[in-house]
């Protein structure tokens, strides 16, 4: 049976990693903190506090204090609060965004109900959540958004058939332009920072970093041969790493009027096609090859097969391409000269500016039909993105903010207008990010707010590739994309004297998060404290009807519908039917579906379980089970059907991909033959980052009346199989 805290010695600390004379002075330390406290939330925030356990020290100590302080306390129950790890002090949330924003504003709006902001965040989330129009009101002061024909006002509810309102009315601007002009608030001047950089493979070298005024230049150059190339409202695709070159370009197309399409690196041809299909895209920006962990992937090639119509190719080492273009394809360098031949405009271009609802952004997103949700973003969309990051993430001007991403998935656009319209420098790592590499960029680019997806918190910490990096600038870490490991979270924090990681979860068609952590509440490992800023939702039962709030329970999740920056259409499919129609009214308006099913703990923390339907998440990638099994069905001819599953092990972390097979009669195979031939066709078909983890052959599936597969049970049976094997 494990210690509890009181009960550790000396052996113990040397058995986790310290010398003798460490171990010693450790349990001098410890041992005075645990006489003094009297509960294990008091213990451990001393332990932090005063910094007991360091980054250097070996993570097999950090999971001996931690799970020894909680092993026997009441967190250990499964009905109680996940144990906290990170507390704010009202010091430090009064220099908070919010915080701040709180202390000036909060005595107006809340009365004598303020205290500080601290006290009052519930609170004050609450206000927000019901007048929007005064919290919008002033935050959109505080961003870099500058209008040249100014809103009619915040929120517009008259119209009945759009039950999200209309956000900023009236309104023209162009988004990239606001990213692009210098502003006093955020202090954004000419010569700051905007982007730095550096190669994989240069780790050694000093960083690369561009000025605003020369960021803004360089898409200008760009903007000026996209005008030459293309027509204004065409929509452009870019297929690339998340390089200096593509933010760049992904600019240039928003400035010039035309539409992002945007498209992940990883996609297999036909994926690509897909996309360039729906969205009617005219071109496509890509690379000659990805670089990656020392290696060379063809990625042009994909594009061709994908039936591009014109391509502008960059080389992803040296300034000529590698690779034989097409006769209609055009290299970067070719393209680049278009925007020199008139030198009276460049360095310059003139905006073209739009009405709000004009669409910038086309990404994508899986549904359960098989075929990816077109989802259009427009130049409200990215307002959102960076009032969240602003409010929740904190980032500020003068911070470094990076997130290892692609433009092709949310994370990437959002990453982008987070940076530029809060005055915050981009970080970008041009290779693998999950080598030492990555880590040695993040020390010397002196990151202050690092992004991640739990699989690559986990590779960081199982393969040992930091050790030895300083990571102590980090303010906060971010995460997203998957459920979250609380021992690979632990290891995380510990990298930077237990700063917080702000978890958030959302979607495409909300341009942001619906449920997040905050800096100015305390924060447990791998759950979220709080809906985001001006969001409200509800937990429904089984019967569909809302549980009262803030009752423990755990259901399908229910947005409430007026958020801002949330589609209010997409491209390819029926957005009423898709996310309103046949949801319950709350309080006079229609609930907007979202598909999460949530668990809410007695002190009012959240976890998200997974996904109501039968859309899977696997390596922080939506696909749905269609998808998987339409593939799967043909990966060998003894296959007559297949059930694609995803589940998380008990003891948390990333879904695992699981197929059930019903082999045709008369036919055999066994488990290890189907498993290499799916994840062939997977890879080859969808995505090379997805893998099977397990395949099992069953005589049957189970069925509704009407016939209906039924994967919520084979998921069930999953789940009871990996808890009994977890317990094993």
């Amino acid at each position: 049976m494990a210690k509890t805290i009181r009960e550790l010695q000396v052996k113990d600390f040397v058995d986790a990693g310290l010398s003798l004379a460490e171990a010693i002075q450790f349990d001098g330390v410890l041992r005075e903190i645990v006489s003094l406290c009297v509960s294990s939330t008091d213990i451990w925030r001393q332990i932090v506090t005063r910094r007991v356990l360091k980054p250097s020290h070996p993570h097999s100590l950090h999971q001996l204090v931690y799970y020894s302080l909680y092993h026997s306390s009441s967190h250990a129950s499964d009905d109680a609060d996940p144990p906290l790890y990170w507390f704010p002090s009202l010091k430090q949330a009064r220099r908070t965004n919010l915080g701040r924003l709180m202390e000036t504003y909060g005595p107006k709006l809340l009365g004598d109900s303020y205290k500080d902001p601290i006290t009052s965040f519930r609170l004050f989330h609450k206000f927000s959540v019901e007048h929007p129009q005064e919290y919008w009101s002033i935050v959109l002061k505080e961003l870099s958004v500058s209008f040249i024909k100014a809103p009619r006002c915040i929120l517009d509810t008259s119209d009945p058939s759009k039950p999200g309102g209309t956000w900023l009315p009236g309104a023209v601007l162009n988004i990239a332009d606001c990213c692009l002009q210098p502003s006093t608030r955020p202090y954004k001047p000419d010569d700051s920072l905007a982007i730095v950089w550096r190669d994989e493979g240069f780790d050694d070298t000093e960083v690369n970093h561009i000025t605003l005024k020369q960021l803004r230049q360089q898409v200008a150059l760009v903007a000026n041969a996209i005008e030459a190339t293309f027509s204004k409202g065409d929509a452009i695709a870019i297929d690339m790493q998340m390089t200096a070159s593509a933010v760049i370009i992904y600019l240039a197309i928003v400035l010039a009027g035309c539409v992002v399409v945007s498209i992940a690196d990883s996609f297999a041809p036909k994926e690509i096609a897909t996309r360039l299909h729906i969205s009617k895209a005219k071109g496509i920006f890509t690379q000659d090859f990805i670089s990656r962990g020392g290696r060379k992937f063809p990625l042009y090639s994909r594009v061709v097969e994908a039936g591009a119509s014109k391509v502008i190719v960059l080389p992803v080492i040296g300034d000529d391409v590698g690779v034989q273009l097409r006769e209609q394809d055009i290299s970067w360098k070719a393209f680049l000269s278009f925007g020199r031949k008139h030198p009276s405009r460049s360095p310059h271009y003139s905006p073209v500016y739009q009405s709000i609802d004009s669409v910038t952004n086309i990404l994508f997103s899986s549904g359960t039909t098989g075929e990816p949700k077109a989802i259009p973003w427009t130049h409200l969309s990215p307002i959102r993105s960076a009032a969240d990051g602003w409010a929740c993430i904190d980032i500020q001007a003068g911070d470094v903010y990076c997130w290892p991403t692609n433009l092709g998935w949310v994370m990437g656009p959002t990453l982008l207008y987070s940076c530029f319209l809060t005055g915050t420098t981009l970080a970008l790592y041009h290779g693998s990010p999950l080598g030492r590499g990555f880590g040695k960029f993040v020390q010397d680019a002196g990151v202050t707010h690092l992004g991640t997806v739990p699989s690559i918190v986990k590779a960081w910490k199982n393969t040992r590739c930091m050790e030895g990096l300083d990571w102590t600038k980090i303010k906060t870490f971010c995460s997203t994309g998957e459920t979250s490991n609380v021992d690979d979270d632990l290891w995380l924090s510990s990298k930077s004297y237990y700063k917080p990681i702000i978890e958030t979860c959302g979607g495409s068609e909300l341009a942001s998060g619906y449920v997040m952590g905050s800096l100015l509440q305390p924060q447990a490992f791998a759950t979220f404290s709080t809906p985001s800023m001006t969001a409200g939702f509800v937990i429904l039962d089984g019967n569909g009807d809302p549980y009262p709030e803030d009752v423990p329970c755990v259901g399908e999740v229910a947005l409430f519908p007026h958020i801002m920056g949330a589609t209010e259409r997409l491209l390819n499919a029926d957005h009423d039917e898709v996310y309103f129609k046949g949801m319950p009214i709350y309080k006079g308006k229609v609930l907007r579906r979202h598909g999460d099913i949530v668990k809410r703990t007695v002190g009012g923390y959240f976890v998200v379980q997974g996904r109501a339907d039968d859309t899977m998440n696997l390596g922080g990638i939506k696909t749905s089970s269609v998808e998987i099994e339409r593939v799967c069905d043909r990966a060998d001819e003894c296959i007559m059907e297949t059930a694609a599953i995803s589940v998380a092990p008990a003891s948390g972390g990333p879904e695992q991909l699981i197929i059930f097979v019903v082999l045709k009669k008369g036919y055999s195979s066994d488990v290890e033959t189907l498993k290499k031939k799916f994840s062939k066709a997977i890879q080859s078909n969808l995505n090379p980052l997805f893998k099977v983890s397990t395949v099992k052959i069953v005589a049957e599936f189970p069925r509704t009346a009407s016939n209906k597969l039924l994967r919520r049970v084979l998921r069930d049976q999953m789940k009871r199989e990996l808890s009994l094997h977890s317990r094993l």
